[in-house]
This record gives structure tokens, C-alpha cells and sequence, in this order.
């Protein structure tokens, strides 16, 4: 195994976020909201909770809170949650400043989304027979991760999603007792 900080429980002299608790939402920006829920809820089975009306302002309480262009316009946003796991805060702008094309992972603020499938290889077929753009074929994981496979797919607006699997868990779980959050293990 590659060499990583290994944890047996909390640093009682380490200083963290008092209350903190985990990961709420996940929030996005997307070019066409119906597009959006179109394939969160009937490609990727998430629940549509509720949405909120647009904002805008003509102060400078866009830039002050969200840290775009003053004159920027949020014109929906909608809620929705993904299995045991997070929630999404999907958001369309009319920006005033233009918007930028989406971040590749190796872009500075680049990211994907993971979600944890049972059986990876059913999923993954699940997503082609629904046209879903599915980058390579699952990749099985090494060193600390090993007994995970992955694969990266995308949402039609060109965001990077992950299928991720380790149905019998991951090689790091044998040197610590320590263990990152899981969906399996949170039925909530």
C-alpha cells in the first residue's frame, strides 16, 4: 500500500469546524434546468424536494455573497436527493459577465460528483442503454483503494459524474479503524 495519513480516531489537540457534522448539499450550476431534472430524476433517480424563485439585487449583495458579478441573476433554484447520500442545490444564473465553459478536473476548481453503486457493471449499462456519455470502462483501484472499481460519466451539460463500487471494501480498512463516510452503512 502507498503511504497515507492514517487516523485511529480524532486528534484531541487537532482544532476543526466546531459542530460540523458532514457534507449537506452539493450545489450546481447547470445551462438548462428542465435538462438538468430531466436527468438527475429520470436518468439518475434523484428526488425532487423543492425549488426556490429566482434573485437578483441592485446592490452588491450578489458579489458580497455569492461572489459574482453584481448584477448577476439566479433565476431558479431546485433541490433534490440522491439516494442515502447528499443533496443537490442545482442553480441556473443569467450571469452579467458571461459564464465560463465547465472545468475540467485538471482545471483549478475542477471536479466530478461520485456515486456509490451496489454493482458497477450494472450500472454502467444502465447509464449506455439511456445514451449516457460513459468515459472508458470501470477501473479497479490499487494500493489503499484496493477492491474499489470506478468509472467517470457525464451529464448532458458536460459535468463529470463517477460511478464508484467497493462491495466488500477497500485495502486501508485493514491498517486503521478509522473508515470514510459510506452510503451503504447510512440507510437514513
Amino acid at each position: 500500500m502507498s503511504d497515507c495519513i492514517q487516523s485511529d480516531g480524532p486528534d484531541p489537540a487537532r482544532t476543526a469546524l466546531t459542530g460540523l457534522r458532514g457534507v449537506d448539499h452539493v450545489g450546481i450550476t447547470v445551462p438548462d434546468m428542465q435538462q438538468a431534472e430531466d436527468f438527475l430524476v429520470d436518468v439518475l433517480g434523484a428526488l425532487p424536494i423543492y425549488s426556490l424563485p429566482g434573485k437578483s439585487a441592485d446592490d452588491n449583495w450578489m458579489t458580497e455573497h455569492l461572489g459574482v458579478h453584481p448584477r448577476t441573476t439566479i433565476k431558479e433554484i431546485r433541490f433534490y436527493r440522491l439516494g442515502n447520500g447528499g443533496n443537490l442545490e442545482v442553480f441556473t444564473y443569467d450571469a452579467a459577465d458571461g459564464q465560463a465553459p465547465h472545468p475540467r478536473n485538471s482545471d483549478i476548481g475542477g471536479h466530478h460528483l461520485a456515486l456509490y453503486v451496489d454493482d458497477i457493471d450494472q450500472a454502467v449499462g444502465y447509464l449506455r442503454s439511456r445514451g449516457v456519455e460513459v468515459l472508458g470502462e470501470p477501473v479497479a483501484s490499487k494500493d489503499a483503494s484496493l477492491g474499489q472499481r470506478w468509472v467517470y460519466f457525464r451529464a448532458p451539460w458536460g459535468m463529470q459524474f463517477e460511478l464508484v463500487s467497493y462491495p466488500n471494501g477497500k485495502a486501508y480498512e485493514s491498517i486503521t479503524r478509522s473508515r470514510l463516510w459510506h452510503p451503504v452503512n447510512d440507510s437514513r
